[in-house]
């Protein structure tokens, strides 16, 4: 394994309180796999993700482990934590227009990661980004390494922070809601951007979003997210046709908007997810499940095994009913 988290449990303190946002999860991930966390905002997807990398917000509390190639990132030195970002793990954030220096040519901020990390020389560093850019098939890269982010387009800016990402040679590649602001062409291109990548440079990929689709697009296997416990784990091809979780089987209809007839009501999840501070006893996923029964209010549901998936429920859905609400 790549990479093992045990017990990960990340939190704030909010008026002499501390507020556990993420709580207890465990989950490994295979080199060279598409592991993709999925769930609702605020589920703790992107703290998770984030604190993989040592990026874990300075005001937070965390407990448990976090084993990057046997090394504990958790408790390691921010200077060492630099050295490993780049080189060892590549960050695709968001939002690439916030996340680009809107002074510094795009080129140039390529080239930096290099720099940074004494891979090459001001020049070679600059010939590297103009290659770097090719190879996420930008066009005319030359002329894009002169451009500043609001000079090139939101797709464009997407494939600049792939290519710094990349550009200094990462085994591991965490994307954090890499499509969210694409349109559905520009989404599509950049999966197959991704999944080729993956396969030239034998790439690991954790890949963070809440939006079915890219799951059913790229997953190896799935970690379903909610209210900051793990739902649900397993391979996709298990998940994707037989959801065993009430939730997961929820997000998957949920999703289904272009299969639902016209002035049909959309399938939506009731409610909606708990606070930060407010979750729920026994199963966080209660009020909203159409399965909760007394012991789902008062016992939280142990994480266990079930057919091909690990999942936390005390009523699991079966897999001839998982697959008819898969297909409604």
């Amino acid at each position: 394994m790549i990479l093992s988290v045990r017990d990960f449990a990340i939190g704030f303190q909010r008026e002499g309180q501390n507020l556990v946002a993420v709580d207890g999860i465990s989950f490994d991930v295979a080199e060279g796999e598409t592991f993709v966390i999925i769930g609702e905002s605020g589920s703790g997807k992107s703290l998770t993700g984030m604190s993989i990398a040592g990026l874990q917000p300075p005001t937070a509390f965390v407990s448990g482990s976090i084993r990057f190639k046997d090394r504990e990132m958790l408790k390691r030195p921010d200077a060492e934590l630099r050295k490993l970002r780049g080189p060892e793990i590549g960050l695709i954030y968001q939002d690439p227009l916030s996340s680009l220096n809107p002074v510094w040519p795009v080129g140039d901020q390529i080239a930096e990661t290099l720099v940074a990390h004494g891979l090459a020389g001001r020049t070679e560093a600059r010939k590297r980004a103009v290659e770097m850019l090719e190879r996420v098939r930008i066009p005319d890269p030359r002329r894009v390494t002169s451009a500043y982010p609001h000079e090139i387009s939101g797709g464009m800016r997407q494939r600049a922070m792939i290519a710094m990402a990349l550009a200094a040679g990462p085994s591991l590649l965490i994307a954090d809601e890499p499509t969210a602001a694409l349109d559905v062409t520009i989404k599509a291109q950049m999966l197959e951007l991704l999944a080729e990548l993956k396969r030239e440079l034998a790439l690991t990929i954790i890949l963070i979003t809440h939006d079915m689709g890219v799951v059913a697009e790229v997953a190896d296997r799935i970690l379903v997210l909610y209210a900051g416990r793990i739902a649900e784990v397993g391979p996709a091809d298990s998940i994707m046709l037989q959801p065993s979780h009430p939730y997961t089987a929820a997000l998957m209809t949920s999703a289904m908007i272009s299969q639902t007839p016209a002035k049909q009501e959309l399938n939506a999840i009731v409610g909606g997810a708990p606070g930060l501070g407010a979750f729920p006893s026994g199963c966080r996923f209660h009020p909203r499940c159409p399965r909760a029964q007394d012991d789902c209010k008062a016992i939280e549901p142990p994480r266990r095994k079930f057919g091909a998936v690990e999942l936390a429920c005390h009523h699991p859905i079966e897999a001839a009913m998982s697959l008819q609400v898969a297909r409604s």
